[in-house]
């Protein structure tokens, strides 16, 4: 076995593999860029090695200095990650040059995969079902156009080397072409180092699933069940999950084995996953389709992990090391049911925008909520941190329990994490998310026995991930995990363009739910008032704090009144139980709803998470001060609840509601990036949705259009410019 490893990769990827590295007693050493240089993934290595500035084309996919930095510290074994150089041939070449272990799949296996083209050619020679198009070189746009013609729209235009949704366009029709060939190109080369682009046709209603492959280099190649992961955007996966509520067992089994097949062809070992694409209108679900395989750790390997109890990074690095799988196709079984979200620097509520900054609160959940009484809800003093706050990578894979017969590792092991709960990340509190790699924060798994036990563990725990600093995607993951048609299985990768065609606007919340923010926001009110006047000590005992209070959510108007620690909503008693600290900013509240039972708990128990009884409904909702009273973010949603104490809430008839400016002439920059391209210039003349500008961020383009048609006034920046967000490119006349 190594003695000390290299990890030539970053962020979660990066402090994942150490975390197992770790406890197989194996050194680590760390490479990082000027960004990541307090990174937590530098901190957790035993040795770290700089290797350049920022751009990943100065410091990570630079082979020559990965390999000064394992003959600097002595590494035996290198291992990629995802993304980077863990599907480049060159590097696995260079490492073996120097008699450099690569802890990945061999050279030929990765030359005849990790090339789309060339894969697309090799499954079709071994008699695997694959998806129209055209397999060769693309001369030009001109080209393209005819190509797509020929196959029939709409058509994918995929970058060769691509993967993690980078270097991918949809086109419907010639102009989509026209506009989208070129940048699939640069994305491909930017991303990749690679320009080649095929073309395929689109499957209509389509399913992503994935097989993961598991094999040594004695012969022996495994599948370990599939993920579905046809929730996406942009292209790229938003949430996973294994197994798939629509892989049927003998559609498993014609997957793996398909899959097994191809694999062996190309003498695969090490970890892999063959990507496949279902449609979802064939009523026997067995129509699919090869459409690549990405010879390397996936994004989404945790939820495989977490069903069949296998560490995939310790059986990656025992391969390279030599060692024969411990574990047959009759071994790898189902348990449970796993879900990723990926929590993503982006801003939901304006068009996905990506977002960049400092994180200046970051708390993951990675426990359960304390204990708490049934009593009234009452103020905690002084206590100034909340008890539910956790330090970073307290989630560590501990060993699998081997049976004493040797056997393979039993399923269910620590990779589920602390009572279902598991996360994967590579930030801290405090540091920085540039603009310079993807804008994953962490990801976030759960398992429960069954489907809607994951699922309702990640409402739960997302509510109680606390991220500022930064805009996040936490409100809509959550709200996907609330979505009826999520819940009911019918999924397709269309799944987040069909449910929110006018962009997202928070989860839907019923009466009761905001009823119980009213209430809750009522207490607060009430506590913090009372709070002031102590602090003040200058009002004395005679003074009470308002008792009665008008909160306003949306179009419900609610009147809350505090009596001797009880709670009236519209002069009804209120059951809520809570617990409020006014140096936190998560709230912990159990609220009484009658006739029905809201949401469920991650209350722990043996056998894992389990409903709330009775018909409570238990809600974490993080609070934030505002002028008028407090934002309450909660179940995918964050509500703003204007709060006026109740002898003046007449007087907010009379406020004068603020307009805000039209914006509409200016081209504004929606996030910080690089303008890469101006199409227009000072006089021209543009149509509303005409092309304007092109803004690359966290290594993705985003074109900016004309809002309305007009004439181009002024012009503030040039192709080459950095900018800001809200910068100000153009102004129409």
């Amino acid at each position: 076995m190594f003695k000390k490893i290299l990890i030539a990769n970053r962020g979660e990827i990066a402090c994942r593999i150490i975390k197992t590295a770790r406890r197989m007693g194996i050194a680590t050493v760390a490479v990082y860029s000027d960004a990541d240089a307090r990174a937590p993934f530098v901190q957790m290595a035993d040795e770290a090695v700089h290797i350049g500035p920022s751009p990943a084309a100065q410091s990570y996919l630079l082979a020559d200095k990965i390999i000064a930095a394992c003959k600097q510290t002595g590494a035996e074994a290198v291992h990629p990650g995802y993304g980077f150089l863990s599907e480049r041939t060159s590097f696995a070449q260079a490492l073996a040059k120097e008699n450099i272990a690569f802890i990945g799949p061999p050279v030929n296996a990765i030359a005849a995969m990790g090339d789309k083209i060339e894969s697309k050619k090799l499954a079709m020679a071994a008699g695997v079902n694959v998806v129209p198009g055209f397999v060769g070189e693309i001369d030009d746009t001109e080209h393209a156009v005819r190509i797509s013609e020929e196959i029939g729209y709409p058509v994918m235009m995929k970058a060769s080397a691509g993967g993690g949704g980078k270097g991918m366009r949809l086109a419907y029709n010639e102009q989509d072409v026209r506009e989208g060939f070129e940048a699939t190109k640069r994305e491909g080369l930017n991303s990749f180092g690679d320009d080649r682009v095929f073309i395929e046709k689109f499957i209509l209603n389509p399913r992503h699933i994935e097989i993961q492959i598991l094999g040594d280099q004695h012969g022996n190649i495994l599948y370990l069940n599939e993920r579905e992961c046809s929730i996406q955007r942009r292209h790229q996966k938003v949430v996973e999950e294994a197994p798939s509520p629509f892989v049927t067992p003998k559609m498993r089994k014609a997957m793996g084995e398909q899959c097994v097949a191809l694999s062996r062809a190309v003498g695969y070992y090490s970890a892999g996953t063959v990507e496949l694409i279902v449609s979802g209108a064939d009523p026997s679900g067995e129509s699919f389709y090869f459409l690549e395989m990405n010879t390397r750790l996936q994004v989404e390997h945790p939820v495989t992990e977490c069903i069949t109890g296998i560490d995939l990074v310790e059986q990656m690095i025992r391969v390279a090391a030599g060692e024969k799988l411990a574990m047959t196709q009759d071994d790898i079984k189902i348990d449970g049911w796993a879900i990723e979200n990926r929590v993503y620097a982006e801003d939901p509520y304006r068009g996905f925008l990506p977002s960049t900054g400092r994180l200046t609160r970051y708390r993951p959940p990675l426990h359960s909520s304390p204990e708490r009484g049934g009593g009234p809800a009452k103020l905690v003093e002084g206590q100034g941190q909340s008890s539910t706050t956790f330090r970073p990578h307290e989630t560590i894979l501990l060993p699998p329990q081997y049976p004493a017969d040797g056997s393979p590792p039993c399923a269910g092991y620590e990779a589920r994490g602390i009572n279902g709960v598991r996360v994967d990340d590579g930030v801290a509190e405090g540091g920085e998310v540039s603009i310079f790699y993807d804008p994953m924060i962490a990801k976030l798994i759960t398992w429960g026995a069954t489907r809607d036990e994951a699922a309702d563990l990640q409402i739960a725990a997302l509510d109680r991930f606390e991220i500022e600093g930064l805009g996040h995607n936490i409100d809509f993951v959550s709200a996907i995990m609330q979505h009826p048609r999520f819940r009911s299985g019918e999924l397709t990768t269309g799944f987040i363009a069909e449910e929110y065609p006018d962009g997202f606007q928070g989860a839907p919340a019923d009466a009761e739910l905001i009823k119980s923010l009213a209430a809750i926001a009522g207490f607060v009110a009430t506590a913090e008032a009372d709070r002031a006047r102590h602090v003040d000590g200058q009002l004395g005992d005679t003074l009470d704090p308002p008792a009665h209070w008008q909160v306003s959510i949306g179009a419900a108007v609610h009147h809350i009144e505090m009596v001797d620690g009880d709670i009236d909503v519209d002069g009804v008693p209120f059951d809520l139980s809570m617990e409020y600290d006014p140096g936190d900013r998560l709230i912990e509240a159990e609220v009484y709803v009658p006739q029905r039972t809201l949401g469920a708990s991650p209350n722990q128990s043996e056998s894992g998470p389990r409903p709330s009884p009775g018909n409570t409904m238990e809600l974490a909702v993080k609070i934030t001060k505002t002028r008028t009273g407090f934002h309450l973010t909660t179940r995918g949603a964050t509500h703003v609840a204007r709060v006026l104490p109740g002898h003046i809430a007449h007087l907010a008839t009379h406020m004068i509601e603020k307009i805000p400016p039209d914006l509409s002439k200016f081209l504004i920059c929606p996030m910080p990036g690089l303008l890469t391209t101006l199409h227009v210039n000072v006089g021209d003349t543009v149509e509303a949705g005409q092309p304007l500008a092109v803004v690359e961020a966290m290594k993705m383009e985003n074109i900016l259009r004309a809002e309305k048609s007009g004439t181009v006034k002024l012009i503030n920046a040039q192709a080459g410019d950095s900018l800001a967000v809200d910068a100000v490119i153009l102004e129409m006349e």
